[in-house]
């Protein structure tokens, strides 16, 4: 794992812009919003070749708690190399106010060398020599695949979606996307990848403090290497970053509900769609919604336009009783409101296109180790799943919200899958607002 960590300061055609750190940013603001003066008199009594000086000076004299006056910071960026698709899954479940990128599938190494050592991963000792030679089983299940599906789409070429007069290094795109979205639910969750995000001081205390409070030995890993670089940049404010009990026994309740919730729905069978939406209209008598909601959506001209109050105002809850691992990744990145899921293996997605008895035998043994690792209560059974594990996962948040994630993970160049899902949990959503229908783009996931 390498962290690295940036924090930026005024381009330089900015010349009458003061270059100042983090944490004098977030004092000085801090400053500002306890005076009259104006920002230009509070920077005349800074000496910004002496910004330890000026900082320590205002944050003794502004008795703002540290939490408020890290999110003044900035954006501080972290980049995190070769860490496990948990732990980036983890990380974007628990920075619900970053910015960031995880590297696609399509462009990491897809072998058992990719994998983070068993003993980093807390794997039990005895235990390690399976999970690496599930792993590796796993990754040869994936390439078998993946050469199968790559040769079926050029002898059938009808089976692949291409657009009219595409490109010729288009159609091959497209081709081997398909190859690599249907063969890539054998691919390990332990899978390193690398991932970036972007947020202020106080949001990083929090995620690494979060981190530290978690079982995972590379989760607390991961915690004192963000700490580290982190504190070159905001000292002061990242200080209160270490593990707390209310983090900890919360984790410790969620294992045991994982652990629980897993032993009883244990499946490589796959598990039959369900989809389930609740919408809140509700609001209070002395402020009721009086715009229809045809009138909040249709001056939209695409997803980025501006929803009206009865849309934004609108509550709602989806879920899936069987999300993938591989579709979680990402509509786990959808940061507004709260995602939650237990993240077990209650039954294991295979395309239709992808034969399931070939494979028997590894989903068999993926599901024993799996079964082990829960029944002896370790924090390392999220290691044994594939990206093809299904979980339950709910996602809470507004209308306007749901609406632009519906319309993102059903338009064009959306994966298959996705589409599938956003796709039913929308048919619920008119079902209980139909008003909505004519005026949001479901797409077809049509390849670009």
């Amino acid at each position: 794992m390498k962290v690295t960590g940036l924090a930026l300061v005024p381009p330089p055609t900015a010349a009458d812009a003061p270059r100042v750190t983090p944490e004098l940013l977030a004092s000085v603001l801090a400053r500002y919003s306890r005076s009259n003066e104006g920002l230009a008199k509070i920077l005349e009594r800074v000496d910004l070749a002496n910004p330890d000086e000026s900082i320590d000076r205002i944050l003794k004299f502004v008795d703002y708690g540290h939490a408020s006056i890290g999110g003044l910071t900035g954006g501080l960026g972290v980049a995190i190399d070769h860490v496990s698709m948990w732990l980036a899954y983890k990380i974007f479940e628990i920075s619900t106010m970053a910015d960031g990128q995880e590297s696609s599938t399509r462009y990491i190494t897809m072998d058992a060398a990719n994998l983070p050592a068993a003993e980093e991963l807390g794997v039990p000792d005895d235990l390690a020599p399976r999970w690496r030679e599930l792993m590796a089983r796993a990754f040869a299940a994936y390439h078998a695949e993946y050469a199968r599906l790559e040769a079926l789409g050029l002898a059938e070429p009808e089976r692949v979606r291409v657009p009219r007069d595409a490109r010729p290094a288009v159609v091959t795109r497209i081709r081997k996307n398909y190859a690599l979205d249907r063969a890539r639910y054998f691919v390990p969750f332990a899978t390193r990848t690398n991932l970036a995000l972007v947020q202020s001081s106080r949001m990083w205390a929090q995620t690494v403090k979060h981190l530290d409070s978690l079982p995972q030995l590379e989760a607390r890993a991961a915690a004192a290497a963000i700490r580290e670089e982190l504190l070159k940049l905001s000292p002061r404010l990242l200080r209160h970053s270490g593990a707390e009990p209310s983090y900890q026994e919360q984790a410790r309740q969620e294992l045991a509900a994982a652990h629980r919730l897993g032993l009883e729905r244990l499946s490589a069978a796959p598990l039959a769609d369900a989809v389930w939406v609740k919408v809140d209209r509700d609001t209070p008598p002395w402020l009721p919604e009086h715009q229809p909601v045809v009138e909040a959506l249709r001056h939209r001209g695409n997803r980025y336009g501006q929803c009206g109050p009865a849309i934004r105002r609108m509550r709602v809850t989806f879920a899936w009783n069987n999300l993938a691992i591989a579709e979680l990744r990402d509509l786990n990145r959808h940061r507004t409101g709260h995602r939650y899921t237990p993240l077990i293996q209650a039954g294991f997605y295979l395309p239709p296109e992808v034969p399931r008895a070939p494979n028997a035998g590894l989903l068999a043994d993926q599901l024993g180790l799996t079964r082990e690792l829960h029944q002896r209560g370790s924090p390392a059974y999220v290691y044994s799943l594939l990206l093809g594990a299904q979980t339950p996962f709910e996602h809470s948040t507004h209308a306007d919200m749901f609406i632009y994630e519906a319309e993102l993970r059903t338009g064009m160049g959306a994966h298959f899958r996705y589409a599938e899902h956003l796709s039913a949990s929308l048919g619920e959503f008119f079902r209980q607002v139909p008003d909505a229908k004519a005026w949001v783009a479901e797409g077809t996931a049509e390849p670009e």
